[in-house]
């Protein structure tokens, strides 16, 4: 039996970088949490130590920090889209880069009803993502950009139904015509081109997310994860794939009954745990390859 080396790669995870933008009395800032990992033949640092290949973890650190001023940070694509051509086509030994970016939103504060202009309040909505893979050098280089956003926390108060589902021996579920449905949304979208107005295309998706899951009359909510997915694809023609995962947030009703209360779907318990976890891929079926795109940073902690 022999024993050789496995797929590896390494780099910087989680450099949290703000950019204060200084331009005008009117400050604008940019938060984000940027990981950044390269791939090749680093197979003489994992059996001998050799590091004449290895660009530094602290080199990827400084470059996600040097670019924020020196590229900026219009859009988290275009961003980590500059940060991973730097890699591969300034490293001869990297041939592919994988960056992943976190937005963290603010607004302005508001004092005596005006806007402030260097002062803000951190927003508890959706975190935005990025994912972007580059892999090769010239003519053979390759680019994949997955957009999308996590914590989006939705919730509708009717218009969801659940029954009619497999029973055995050990269901104890209800079926109901009428229930609370929410959940803590994950979504991601992959594209096919880079000529896209990133800041354009990003809200008309959480817009279309947020509209279906509340106009969709749902019998399940892996009905509404379709929708969502198909509503994606037929708006952007360029968005080849867009994956979903959704934890169950339950909401039980009260008994209190015991106060002699009638609760009329008006009282839940909000249980986060544990959760159904429904996830789905909606895809055109003439979708281009989508290569390493889907492979994660951190795909050997998951």
């Amino acid at each position: 039996m022999g024993i050789i080396l496995g797929e590896n790669q390494y780099g910087k995870a989680e450099n949290r970088v703000v950019r204060i933008y200084r331009d005008s009395p009117r400050h604008e800032i940019k938060d984000i949490n940027v990981g950044t990992s390269l791939r090749g033949d680093f197979s003489a640092a994992h059996l001998d130590g050799d590091q004449r290949k290895v660009l530094p973890t602290d080199t990827q650190k400084q470059t996600a920090y040097a670019y924020a001023k020196e590229k900026g940070i219009e859009s988290i694509e275009k961003y980590a889209l500059a940060l991973a051509y730097r890699f591969v086509d300034n490293n001869e030994p990297v041939e592919g880069a994988r960056i992943e970016v976190e937005e963290y939103s603010w607004e302005r504060a508001v004092v005596d009803g005006v806007e402030h202009d260097h002062t803000w309040v951190r927003k508890g909505q959706e975190v935005r993502t990025a994912d972007i893979t580059v892999e090769g050098k010239g003519d053979d280089q390759k680019t994949w950009v997955i957009g999308g956003l996590k914590d989006l926390v939705v919730l509708k108060s009717t218009g969801s139904e659940f029954h009619d589902f497999l029973e055995d021996e050990y269901t104890v579920l209800e079926p109901t015509n009428d229930r609370v449905m929410s959940t803590s949304l994950v979504a991601k979208w992959r594209f096919t081109t880079t000529d896209v107005d990133w800041e354009v295309v990003y809200p008309a998706v959480k817009q279309i997310i947020v509209e279906k899951f509340a106009t969709v009359h749902s019998l399940a909510l892996q009905q509404t994860l379709f929708q969502i997915g198909k509503a994606i694809l037929e708006a952007f023609e360029y968005i080849a794939e867009v994956k979903l995962s959704a934890p169950n947030i339950h909401h039980f009703v009260y008994d209190l009954s015991r106060f002699g209360l009638e609760n009329n779907n008006e009282v839940f318990n909000a249980d986060d745990r544990p959760y159904g976890l429904i996830q789905a891929t909606v895809t055109r079926d003439d979708a281009p390859d989508a290569g390493p795109s889907w492979t994660p940073q951190r795909a050997w902690l998951s």
